[in-house]
């Protein structure tokens, strides 16, 4: 049976993303000569703009605040269920394009979601492990005279799920065992010392020094000193959020408008099941220009390609031929560029084209000898 992969598209520049997504995806499967199916979302879900537009918020009339909620939870719905029902089935993979971080953090939190990034240094290499089944950003809004609350669980079979995770992925990472230092940024003085002994629970358990931190400390720590060759860092998503495009522009050179990562799902249901997404968001102000980065979703796709599909070496390949488009000084606007979403992904699948004749044509050459 061939490989399927989910396909979930958000507003804004989405429906642009998902293009370039399905276009490499298939430049990929045809290289590799396999068959990968693309199952896509029925629904086409908000980004926060397309949210404050419907609901009225900056019209005349002030904001529709009850159908804001309404289409925030039917977003959240409608995505969960997309995810549980292609777990069901088997599938893998999800490429989702940004959508309403309300919706998706509700889904996140349901299906107890974990963000992984690996940020590479020439002195060291980070794992970034993100909570997003816990914490500030999880919870509804209850909505009363002027004001919002939203209520914050924290627990220990969670925090518990989130490092146990972080620790075999690190072992992944490193397969010789080895970690430097294992740390976690959350603001632990409000929780009573609850955390501090889940914590010194969860280290003792694993016989693996954990060490917990206020998040100004680690990024004292970090932006001073520099991670240690092999840290682990597992960060609620509130400061995650902001020190993501901060620690990948310090230690790992690269712009937030390049990357993906992938949100792995702990809860038993959709386990196996990962998301890849882009770090930027959705984009709403360039929408229909043809100008959108398309770097992060070319290499998503060739993660998906590889780790899923069967595509060995696709990731390689397409850094390759994403460092030669670069060198030819083929770029969107926001790297300093001035060429179209189309036409970056065009001179990539050309040199990725390129670059596999030329594999094909030296391999027969040695086949055929002298």
């Amino acid at each position: 049976m061939a490989p399927a992969v989910g396909l979930a598209v958000g507003r804004g520049t989405g429906t642009e993303i998902a293009a370039v997504f399905e276009k490499v995806l298939g430049a990929l499967a045809r290289a590799h000569a396999v068959d990968i199916g693309i199952v896509r979302s029925p629904r086409l879900y908000h980004s926060y703009v397309s949210l404050k537009e419907e609901g009225g918020i900056g019209g005349p009339h002030g904001a529709d605040i009850e159908r804001i909620r309404a289409l925030t939870r039917e977003d959240a719905d409608h995505y969960e269920s997309f995810c549980r029902t292609q777990a069901a089935l088997g599938t893998r993979a999800v490429f989702r394009t940004a959508i309403n971080a309300q919706s998706l953090y509700l889904v996140r939190q349901r299906l107890q979601a974990v963000k992984v990034d690996t940020i590479a240094s020439p002195d060291a290499s980070l794992l970034l492990v993100r909570d997003e089944a816990q914490g500030f950003y999880t919870g509804e809004n209850v909505h009363g005279p002027g004001i919002v609350s939203r209520a914050t669980v924290f627990s220990r079979e969670i925090t518990g799920k989130v490092v146990d995770f972080a620790l075999r992925r690190a072992r992944q990472e490193w397969p010789d065992g080895e970690i430097g230092e294992v740390l976690m940024a959350y603001k632990f003085h409000l929780l009573d010392g609850a955390l501090d002994q889940w914590v010194a629970e969860i280290s003792a358990r694993h016989g693996v020094r954990i060490r917990l931190f206020q998040p100004d400390t680690v990024n004292r720590n970090l932006i001073e000193h520099g991670p240690l060759p092999r840290t682990v860092v597992i960060a609620g998503n509130e400061w995650a959020d902001i020190m993501h495009v901060v620690l990948l522009d310090r230690f790992g050179s690269e712009r937030q408008e390049n990357r993906c990562t992938e949100n792995v799902h702990l809860l038993p249901e959709v386990h196996g099941l990962v998301e890849y997404q882009t770090v930027h968001g959705s984009a709403d102000d360039i929408a229909g220009r043809d100008t959108v980065n398309p770097i992060a979703t070319v290499r998503a796709a060739a993660a998906i390609a590889e780790r899923h599909a069967g595509c060995t070496g696709a990731a390689d390949a397409v850094e390759r031929a994403l460092a030669a488009v670069a060198a030819a000084g083929v770029r969107t606007p926001d790297l300093g560029g001035r060429h179209s979403t189309t036409a970056v992904v065009d001179a990539l699948l050309d040199t990725l084209a390129h670059s596999t004749d030329d594999a094909s044509g030296a391999a027969a050459a040695l086949v055929a000898g002298p």
